[in-house]
């Protein structure tokens, strides 16, 4: 896929997702910063779907984002079980460090806004430790309540230009923050990333490879992070809704490709 083209866009359960691959969202953050041109990335999973299905606002942000990439295996599912499958698992954690691999190489300048207790200064250490030349020009916690947008808008662009912005305020505050500041920053890639901070500061342990590859990374974090049982509960409900719409023969993913004017919106 060109990187100037608009991937194949899925409702799903009347959420927008993209049909589309690592390989061709780096492309499209590569021409974004090359052009300058603003590319808000939505990291879409079930816990995104359930809340943006009751907040009209956060609906409206993910069917205007420049990207809606399916981050979640409950997505893919649902896809292929409508007849219209997903050709690759995007994950957000995933798509931040072959973004680091890119920026090492290419002399991106990166800003980590967001995170808890330090959490984004340690994740930008450790990535540049690991990719040594990745440039990563401020970290700043704030807040992503409108109320705090002129501090954090003040600190990222008191880090001169950057390239590429990660936003971890958590669904839907980091993606909302973005449509708010982002074109007026002039930041040409703008991530929401929840709490991928968490997991390249090394407070928060990443399930080992095999597991992402089985799709059983949400057991892992259950097991290790059972705090966390509430919000998991946004994964049987979002298949039992898919389910009823299947058995009702009534597709819940719907192929939005054609549908989509300029913006990103659904007709």
């Amino acid at each position: 896929m060109h990187p100037s083209r608009r991937p194949r866009s899925l409702s799903v359960l009347g959420v927008r997702v993209d049909d589309i691959t690592f390989a061709e969202t780096l492309a499209m953050c590569a021409a974004s910063i090359v052009e300058r041109r603003p590319l808000l990335i939505a990291t879409v999973n079930t816990e995104f779907v359930m809340a943006a299905r009751g907040d009209a606002q956060f609906r409206r942000v993910l069917a205007q984002a420049g990207l809606a990439v399916p981050d979640g295996i409950g997505l893919l599912l649902a896809a292929r079980l409508s007849g219209h499958p997903i050709r690759e698992h995007v994950r957000g954690s995933e798509l931040v460090e072959r973004l680091a691999v890119l920026g090492a190489r290419e002399g991106y300048r990166l800003f980590f806004l967001g995170g808890r207790q330090g959490a984004a200064s340690l994740a930008a250490a450790n990535l540049a430790r690991r990719y040594p030349g990745l440039q990563v020009v401020g970290c700043y916690e704030g807040s992503g309540d409108r109320a705090g947008d002129a501090e954090t808008v003040a600190a990222v662009r008191g880090a001169g230009a950057v390239d590429v912005l990660l936003v971890a305020y958590g669904a839907p505050k980091q993606e909302e923050w973005l449509a708010r500041n982002q074109v007026a920053l002039g930041v040409p890639v703008g991530i929401g990333v929840g709490g991928v901070f968490d997991f390249f500061s090394g407070r928060v342990p990443r399930a080992p490879l095999w597991l992402r590859r089985l799709e059983l990374e949400w057991l892992y974090r259950l097991l290790t992070q059972p705090w966390r049982w509430r919000r998991q509960l946004a994964l049987p409900r979002f298949l039992a809704l898919v389910l009823a719409s299947f058995l009702a023969r009534r597709s819940p993913v719907r192929d939005l490709g054609p549908l989509l004017r300029p913006g990103g919106e659904a007709d």
